[in-house]
């Protein structure tokens, strides 16, 4: 079965950078939409990007459209979060998922990551 593995998390400064990989193992994830989720402390996970198996389609949560910005690279079957403008509001613990669907965005995601951790600091 695929298994998905988040690296790239950390603690940073507001208005800094900080790119998230996720990496695809066990399977090959051809045709398949990939995204990322996040959750803060005593919150409910919420949406935040998804991406085409093509990259020609993206969805991004209003929260962080023109700061973020998802893309994936097939060959190394890895999809990546950009976050610039980082925020103290962005603190939480990033997921990486992907589902088989013929259509975009997916309601529901059949694969899970255990995350990577996020911190911003004002």
């Amino acid at each position: 079965q695929g298994r998905l593995v988040e690296s790239g998390g950390g603690l940073v400064q507001a208005g800094d950078s900080l790119t998230l990989s996720c990496a695809a193992s066990g399977a090959t994830f051809v045709g398949i939409t990939m995204a990322w989720w996040r959750q803060a402390p005593g919150t409910e996970r919420e949406f935040v990007a998804a991406v085409s198996w093509s990259g020609s389609s993206t969805d991004y949560a209003d929260s962080v459209k023109g700061r973020f910005t998802i893309s994936r690279d097939n060959a190394k079957n890895t999809v990546y979060l950009q976050m610039n403008s980082l925020k103290p509001e962005d603190t939480a613990i990033y997921y990486c998922a992907a589902e088989e669907s013929q259509h975009f965005p997916p309601s529901e995601y059949t694969y899970w990551g255990q995350g990577t951790q996020v911190t911003v600091s004002s």
